[in-house]
């Protein structure tokens, strides 16, 4: 079955460097176009800043980094169904992790709320480094917590998806279709005029259907 996702409708992903986002944020794109619907493909932004400038962002560059995402985001949401292989709010963390600057969170998370699904890589995946960006398998961590926190301190809901290759699309693919079929958004956009739904999910430990809570913690234990 094909999800019933309205034009404007975001699915945001979120995750810590070496995760598998841009391959999950593809397979999506690519399966959402495949059903015939109009999905847009928005790439992250900081990768091609890197390889157009060749190094790493200074502090006082991050701000346009994020908004120039954001702003990518927004204009790929009024052709149809936009798939964002990462938003503003990954900036934000970095820079609070590198820089000790935690200002970009309120605006990055203001964006945030506007994507109606919003799904964070696990670290399930083997590291594999990714150049001029952050490198380092022991980053991961800080910044995967680092984005729980962000979103769990927010109310903001997401789903942890898990798995490799062609289980992951699967379990990214259920979680779209468990969001979109809920009868029961948090705010009706039609009267808020707030852009995009965000649901909750009945996981208190996670915002995973799965319980996330319980398999991170069992990779946790295994190490």
């Amino acid at each position: 079955m094909t999800p019933a996702l309205p034009t404007g409708c975001v699915i945001a992903m979120l995750g810590a460097e070496s995760t598998g986002k841009t391959e999950l944020a593809r397979a999506i794109a690519g399966r959402l176009q495949a059903r015939g619907l109009a999905a847009t493909l928005v790439g992250e932004y900081l990768r091609e800043w890197c390889d157009r400038e060749g190094r790493t962002p200074r502090p006082d560059e991050q701000a346009a980094i994020a908004a120039e995402q954001t702003r990518r985001i927004a204009e790929a949401a009024t052709r149809g169904v936009v798939v964002a292989d990462t938003t503003a709010l990954m900036t934000a963390v970095y820079s609070d992790m590198l820089f000790n600057d935690a200002g970009l969170y309120a605006t990055a998370l203001k964006a945030q709320s506007g994507y109606a699904i919003t799904l964070l890589t696990a670290l399930d995946v083997p590291w594999v480094g990714d150049g001029l960006q952050r490198d380092g398998p022991h980053v991961r961590v800080p910044v995967d917590a680092r984005v729980r926190a962000a979103l769990t301190d927010a109310r903001l809901p997401f789903s942890v998806i898990h798995g490799l290759g062609r289980e992951r699309l699967s379990n990214a693919w259920n979680a779209i279709h468990a969001i979109a079929d809920r009868s029961d958004p948090v705010r009706d956009t039609r009267r808020s005029g707030a852009g995009n739904a965000a649901w909750s999910w009945p996981c208190e430990k996670c915002s995973d259907p799965a319980c996330e809570h319980q398999l991170f913690t069992a990779l946790l234990a295994k190490r």
